[in-house]
């Protein structure tokens, strides 16, 4: 949704001149990590070489995208500490499994991309419909970044829309074409502390300004009730509260199907993990990542909470401001100029940063699993690096266009919500199927999939949409999808797997739980045993971790 009229924000030389800084350390990145590019494996997973702690920074940071801190914060200042459910259980529960349990999988069978595990499981049609699915949905992902930073750069700037989308589209083409993946990964890395810089002193001063947490509390509670501060508050089944989804549809809906299905099979996201240097640093990966991720709502949630109490006119009926204005609004009122400066530059290295995730999940899909694997077979490895570098530039020009279906939504982040139950739930349903039952066949990979697909859009445009069965909301609608989608695709895989021909028990080796290949026999590198390094532990801790982070919010 376009932001409202009056945030054009009091920008100076200095403010710019941060801005031009981190454009110049950015594409510095991009030519530093050029040199280390020889490879397709180099362009694509960054030869398998970065350290945990590095593919952990960007694998938080791939997500952190500006559309996920404008949104959170829009959600928080609607939904109040409903907002926390998409990260303690819509989030680390998932995280922690693909690292225990799922990564071993990916990273043990050596393969490039989450479609090309299914290749190895179910075979060459559930491959191609889920790398046709996946490279849709990403470059819809990456327009969803790019019209969302066009609008708040319009507004805060006053830039029009078609030349922040080009710049952007620019820079990240640049710094993703010249290093592939290690520019990228790096380049977020160095977004993710960027991010921070911009988010903690606005929430700092925030709090100051509304009194403290107390001071917010209490603001909040009397004009919005006690529910409004609590996690679980009004969520019971059969009573209404302005999220339309109950503890049922919010544990069953979030915090497995959309949550599995996003953080497990989203290559966008298990990318990063595949370019770690061994089997352990991609284990250790997300679960790395799980531990900044939970204390996210604490700088995006918590501003949107401060813009409530600062702007009571938010998002009302009839008035100029919407939700999504939550931390523009406290950035024009809060910021001087310098930290001002560093706040633009953290919603601009999140736009990017999203974009990138996708559009470099993008090229490695479309070149490794539908290029190479059906149109042009078996040519040199330099054919293949310069295929992904031609096709980079692709997917960030059908990223500009996908802006344009983005700009059709009232609401980015239910737009999001929407294409993960309609892509990643039913991916992740064939995932978990094939991967705990060796009596899954092909053709129920394929089926299910498909079915799952299209059973989540029957849902949301007919019986949503349509008003054929009431839901309250659009949330509501995607949790209920997303549902919809894994029961589907869990049946129909079900049902067909009884009535065809399973795969030979000896070809699942490392593909099936309870089996093993010679890479997921990996010995430990040295330090990797070390008792702080151990995934159970980092797994278990982030779980533990997760449900004390809801006490103060469900008291």
């Amino acid at each position: 949704m376009p932001l409202a009229d009056g945030l054009r924000l009091p920008v100076n030389g200095l403010d710019y001149a941060i801005l031009a800084l981190y454009f110049v350390v950015v594409l510095g990145i991009g030519f530093a990590a050029r040199r280390s590019v020889r490879t397709s494996l180099d362009f694509f997973l960054s030869g398998r070489s970065l350290p945990a702690w590095v593919t952990g920074l960007a694998f938080v940071a791939a997500n952190l995208g500006a559309t996920e801190i404008l949104g959170m914060a829009a959600n928080g200042a609607q939904y109040g500490a409903y907002t926390v459910h998409w990260y303690w259980i819509g989030a680390i529960p998932a995280m922690v499994f693909l690292g225990l349990v799922m990564m071993p999988f990916y990273y043990g069978s050596k393969v490039r991309s989450v479609p090309e595990f299914l290749l190895h499981r179910f075979g060459p049609s559930s491959h191609l419909l889920s790398s046709v699915i996946f490279a849709v949905s990403s470059v819809l992902i990456a327009g969803v970044n790019l019209y969302a930073m066009a609008i708040v750069l319009q507004a805060l700037l006053g830039w029009p829309q078609w030349v922040a989308i080009v710049v952007a589209g620019f820079f990240v083409l640049a710094y993703i074409t010249l290093g592939g993946l290690s520019s990228a990964i790096y380049n977020e890395v160095l977004q993710f502390f960027v991010i921070l810089a911009a988010l903690i002193p606005l929430t700092v001063v925030g709090l100051k300004r509304v009194g403290g947490w107390h001071g917010l509390s209490h603001s909040l509670t009397a004009s919005h009730g006690d529910n409004f501060l609590s996690a679980w508050g009004g969520t019971g089944i059969g009573h209404p509260n302005p999220l339309g989804a109950n503890w049922l549809t919010i544990v069953l809906g979030l915090g497995f199907v959309m949550s599995f299905g996003y953080w497990t099979t989203n290559f966008a996201e298990v990318q990063r993990a595949l370019s770690a240097k061994n089997l352990s640093a991609a284990r250790r990966t997300p679960l790395i990542a799980a531990f900044p991720k939970m204390f996210i709502p604490m700088v995006v949630v918590v501003p949107g909470l401060i813009a409530l109490v600062m702007e009571p006119s938010l998002g009302k009926a009839g008035g100029d401001l919407s939700y999504n204005d939550a931390i523009p609004v406290l950035m024009r009122d809060l910021l001087p100029n310098g930290v001002l400066g560093i706040a633009v530059t953290g919603l601009l290295a999140a736009f990017m940063a999203g974009m990138a995730a996708n559009v470099s999940s993008f090229n490695t899909v479309f070149t490794n699993d539908i290029w190479a694997a059906y149109v042009k077979r078996g040519r040199e490895d330099a054919y293949y690096l310069r295929t992904g570098r031609v096709v980079t530039a692709v997917g960030v020009v059908i990223g500009m266009g996908t802006a344009v279906i983005a700009s059709s939504f009232s609401n980015i982040m239910n737009y999001l919500q929407t294409l993960f139950s309609f892509f990643n739930v039913p991916l992740f349903c064939v995932f978990i199927i094939g991967m705990f039952w060796k009596r899954a066949t092909a053709a129920a990979g394929f089926w299910g999939l498909l079915s799952g697909t299209v059973a989540a859009m029957v849902n949301y445009f007919w019986f949503y949409k349509q008003g054929v069965i009431g839901i309250p909301s659009d949330q509501g609608a995607n949790f209920v999808s997303s549902i919809v989608a894994f029961v589907v695709g869990a049946a129909v895989m079900l049902v067909v797997s009884l009535c065809t021909a399973p795969k030979p028990a000896a070809s699942l080796a490392g593909l099936v739980y309870g089996t093993a290949s010679p890479g997921m026999a990996e010995p430990a590198a040295e330090g990797d045993d070390a008792w702080y390094r151990r995934p159970a532990l980092l797994g278990w801790g982030a779980v533990v971790l997760a449900a004390a982070c809801y006490v103060p919010f469900s008291l």
